[in-house]
């Protein structure tokens, strides 16, 4: 799911109420919507509205929340992934949307698009059944694995000699071609490590995935902490999980490597549109 503000209906609500989506969940016999005792954004109340088995988190609000403090919406980020944490504890994994999920309208028109969409969202919560997303990210520093290229490389033992015997305009040429053909190695290496260890992780997860950038951090990554080599995320179950670290502890027990292996999280990357057919 995407970041968006859902109308839905044949034409735009003009009531001026909308409701504000955490997550869709999987309802076993007997649960009665109402009322959860959970504190969602700015303190709302979240409600369980229901149809047949399937069930949305939500609360009632008048549009998006839109602040230019970034401690506020921080504030929202923890207050809404707190909620949709408290979903999979009772009902297992849910149907996760992100942030600022609006839907224009009222209980009813919540319930006429969870009526036409439920099959959909049924299917999904199958699938995702018993499984969370995990986070890995390859850390390294790049002076120590640098010294094994360069040690393999003929071309830069090459121009390393050159530069030694160059004068001073001559070495600062040579040096651009040295810094070109080392940066060329590096992202060779990360693409390696990257096909290699999502094989390897792929053999033990349900589905896995690489960012359109993957040396992009998670956001949190200290840069002291050394460069993103590579990045995957992975949907995977327990026994999954603990196969998946495994595979990493080997590949932090090379010299100048880290791992960061964070979760389980709710399987944001792993959820196709519901709304609109077309995973």
């Amino acid at each position: 799911m995407t970041d968006r503000t859902a109308t839905v209906g044949d034409a735009p609500d003009d009531s001026g109420e909308a409701r504000y989506c955490y997550c869709a969940v999987s309802l076993h016999e007997g649960v009665e919507p109402g009322p959860l005792g959970l504190a969602g954004v700015e303190d709302e109340p979240v409600r369980l509205l229901a149809e047949g088995d399937v069930g949305l988190f939500v609360h009632d609000c008048a549009g998006l929340y839109d602040s230019a403090d970034p401690t506020e919406v921080q504030g929202w980020l923890l207050s809404h992934q707190a909620v949709v944490d408290a979903a999979t504890e009772r009902f297992g994994t849910p149907v996760p949307f992100r942030f600022d999920t609006v839907v224009q309208g009222d209980d009813d028109t919540v319930r006429s698009w969870l009526t036409e969409h439920r099959e959909r969202f049924a299917d999904v919560l199958t699938d995702l059944a018993g499984c969370s997303e995990y986070r890995i990210e390859v850390l390294v520093d790049e002076e120590t694995l640098d010294a094994a290229i360069v040690e393999s490389d003929e071309r830069l033992r090459e121009l390393a000699a050159q530069r030694d015997e160059s004068t001073e305009g001559t070495a600062f040429l040579v040096d651009k071609q040295y810094d070109k053909r080392l940066n060329e190695l590096r992202r060779e290496r990360r693409a390696a490590r990257t096909e290699t260890l999502g094989t390897r992780v792929a053999e033990h997860a349900r589905e896995v995935q690489e960012p359109d950038d993957p040396t992009t951090t998670l956001g949190d990554t200290p840069e002291k902490e050394g460069a993103v080599q590579a990045r995957l995320t992975a949907l995977a179950d327990e026994e999954g999980v603990d196969a998946i670290g495994s595979v990493l502890d080997d590949v932090a027990d090379e010299a100048g490597v880290r791992v960061r292996f964070t979760g389980p999280w709710p399987p944001y990357s792993f959820v196709p549109e519901v709304d609109d057919g077309t995973a």
